[in-house]
């Protein structure tokens, strides 16, 4: 194991000198400053940090991070697997078992000698810049996390809750279609009854619906729910009502969770989980659903990653494992180092 000291990263907030750790939620609502990874399975860790200041990320320093080649990158369904995994929805939705079922693939590549995922997080800090990037550093307890998330899970300030799901991709708005739209609204609604279970009735508000955001290489639609939070629920009941996040499961969740588990091989871990801070002293906090999402497997000296799309009846098999490829292309660009910025590589 690295000698590599406990630290998250937030935007321009530093955590480090690691405090305690637990896998329980409810510490969440206790003192303290919290960096938190919710695996997809379930799995949560909860880290509390003493010292905590603002300060960018550090410029890639040349040689520090030494990420894979682009064609080092193997995938836990292959283009064949992975459009017959589409078939296969599809045959669920026309039994009216499903009505939507993200169905994602985990690509690996192996591990550089000395790899440190802070490292990376400068590298796609200047490559792929995000709303919600983050980063978390706890060897001791395998979690090593490096995110360039788009997408909002919860946010909390006070005892208001707000979730912006992503669902529609395109390379530009023009691609965007009534598909993406008829994906979006569905997850939307999924949504609002998450949060309706915590919610003050009559509180579950969308502000917006389908709107268009920007992002390095690709367009989302993007929506917002709101709610204001019951007086006796906390951060464990908001995430037992709204984990795993809809936009990476499928709507019913519980069927889409079943026929994730069908066809999926390889637990998907922190990709797709939830990934953020806590101020539990304020009573704020930020969590992204764990996409565009790199991590590192030491046992199996691997960095890992993962893609996936929305499958609906009007899926296009073939157009669905286009989408994977264009959510993954820049990233392991920018993870391998020869993605080009300005004209200069990394």
């Amino acid at each position: 194991m690295l000698d590599l000291p406990a630290l998250a990263r937030f935007g321009d907030r530093v955590a480090t000198d690691l405090i305690d750790v637990t896998d329980d939620p409810a510490a969440l609502d206790s003192t303290g400053f919290w960096a938190v990874c919710a695996d997809f399975e379930g799995r949560v860790t909860c880290a509390r940090f003493r010292d905590v200041r603002h300060e960018p990320v550090p410029a890639p320093a040349p040689g520090r991070w030494r990420g894979p080649a682009v064609g080092d990158w193997t995938s836990s369904l292959d283009r064949a697997a992975y459009t017959a995994g589409v078939r296969r929805i599809r045959e669920h939705i026309a039994a009216g078992t499903v009505y939507q079922v993200n169905l994602c693939r985990v690509l690996s590549a192996p591990l550089a000698p000395g790899a440190d995922i802070d490292a990376l997080t400068s590298v796609l800090a200047r490559g792929n810049p995000a709303p919600y990037a983050g980063t978390i550093r706890l060897p001791e307890r395998g979690v090593e996390i490096a995110t360039a998330s788009p997408e909002l899970f919860l946010r909390r300030a006070g005892r208001v809750v707000e979730s912006g799901p992503i669902k529609g991709t395109g390379r530009t708005e023009a691609d965007l279609t009534e598909k993406d739209r008829a994906e979006n609204v569905m997850i939307t609604d999924l949504v609002r009854n998450d949060l309706g279970r915590v919610g003050v009735t009559g509180s579950v508000t969308v502000p917006d619906l389908c709107a268009v955001e920007k992002h390095p290489g690709l367009v989302h639609l993007v929506s917002t729910v709101r709610c204001e939070l019951r007086p006796d629920a906390g951060w464990p009941e908001l995430l037992q009502a709204a984990f795993p996040p809809g936009s990476v499961t499928g709507a019913p969740k519980s069927s889409a969770l079943r026929i994730i588990d069908e066809l999926e091989p390889v637990p998907r871990g922190p990709y797709c989980g939830g990934i953020g801070w806590v101020d539990a002293d304020r009573g704020t906090g930020e969590l992204a659903v764990g996409i565009r999402t790199f991590w590192i497997d030491r046992a199996a000296g691997a960095l890992r990653f993962g893609a996936g799309a929305g499958i609906i009846w009007d899926s296009d098999p073939e157009r669905e494992w286009r989408e994977t490829e264009l959510k993954a292309a820049r990233l392991l660009r920018v993870a391998s180092g020869t993605y080009e910025f300005g004209g200069e590589g990394l």
